[in-house]
């Protein structure tokens, strides 16, 4: 798997997946920035970023799939 930002967070991912079932947003995260993008479709993949320009934005249910995000072990 490549490497994801930091800030990438199974708490991130969650929370956007439960927004985009309860409300009418459609977050999706860039993957190289870490930067949260509205109205991505939820099995998005490899859409370009408005802030870095990489093609790395996917929706946040995709990025579960993928178990791309990083968790916090204590």
């Amino acid at each position: 798997m490549t490497k994801i930002h930091d800030t990438i967070t199974l708490t991130r991912v969650m929370d956007a997946c439960h927004r985009y079932d309860t409300t009418l947003d459609n977050p999706g995260f860039c993957l190289a920035c870490g930067v949260e993008v509205e109205g991505v479709e939820p099995d998005a993949s490899e859409y370009e970023c408005e802030v870095c320009h990489e093609r790395r934005v996917y929706g946040a249910s995709e990025i579960l799939i993928m178990g791309a995000y990083h968790t916090a072990i204590s």
